[in-house]
């Protein structure tokens, strides 16, 4: 296998752990957010600090970069999650560049904005597989417990949900936690894939692509999310040699599926109803 596509493979595990993130929160949990770069950022600046300058090892400098997003995503969820629809989704772009730019200003921490070099190349082709699938197995597991069709309540009402008995403030939180460790870690595994780090790296644009992904596979599906995943980065990767229409076509396959398929990709189903669909019609 040639190094090139060892690092795209590594790119679309790195992205699809953050994309399931997203996808728990938005798909499933119907909380739209413009800010999960944020998150994606704090994972990657504390791995990096704790591997560069007190020398941990970084395996479990990943895991604390993820906890590092949940505690975040916990202060900031509390108050902010009480808005509704269109008024979250403004405030966690606020919250996102308010993140990044104090990760841009910190230069005594984060050496600011000409970015954190020097960090480890820990992210391989299998641990970046390990990671995937193990945070995989655990995502499918949370979204067909209890927890994930309580998700899925307060997605499809939040009122009738919370007449009916569910802690919805608590499921949106600890789905909003959940999301941010996903995204912890895809940034910590990402700068240690790239051995550099800028916040530029996680602004908007990011936030905006790790939704637009959720969107393009299908809202209320993680199988969804990760087919969609594997298309936006392969069409943004093998495009590259030509980068001045990379983005037009990047854009032109968005709206080609979401005019031919307004639910998304795979809609609200997973790969696995969806192979099974034409035998159960048979039977």
């Amino acid at each position: 296998m040639s190094g090139y596509t060892e690092g795209i493979l590594i790119l679309l595990c790195i992205n699809a752990i953050a994309a399931m993130g997203v996808s728990l929160l938005t798909g499933f949990t119907g909380i739209f957010s413009l800010g999960h770069a944020a998150y994606m950022a704090l994972g990657a600046y504390t791995t990096a600090i704790l591997t560069v300058q007190h020398g941990v090892h970084w395996l479990p400098a990943i895991l604390l970069g993820g906890v590092v997003a949940v505690a975040v995503a916990y202060f900031i969820g509390v108050p902010t999650l009480k808005l509704m629809g269109d008024y979250y989704a403004i405030a966690s772009i606020g919250l996102g560049e308010a993140i990044r730019l104090i990760l841009e200003n910190w230069q005594s921490v984060t050496r600011g904005a000409r970015g954190y070099p020097g960090i480890d190349p820990y992210t391989t082709l299998p641990v970046a597989l390990a990671f995937f699938v193990v945070l995989a197995v655990f995502m499918f597991n949370i979204i067909n417990s209890r927890f994930g069709r309580a998700c899925k309540a307060c997605r499809d009402d939040y009122i009738a949900s919370s007449l009916l008995g569910f802690h919805t403030a608590r499921i949106r939180v600890l789905s909003l936690m959940i999301s941010a460790f996903y995204c912890g870690v895809s940034g910590a595994l990402l700068g240690g894939f790239l051995s550099f780090i800028q916040p530029v790296m996680f602004d908007m644009l990011k936030s905006t692509e790790l939704t637009a992904v959720v969107v393009f596979g299908g809202l209320g599906s993680m199988s969804g999310s990760l087919l969609g995943t594997a298309v936006i980065t392969l069409v943004t990767e093998l495009f590259r040699p030509i980068s001045q229409y990379r983005m037009l076509i990047y854009g032109a396959v968005l709206v080609v599926i979401m005019v031919l398929r307004p639910e998304g990709i795979m809609g609200n189903r997973e790969f696995v109803s969806w192979v099974k669909a034409p035998f159960r019609r048979r039977a």
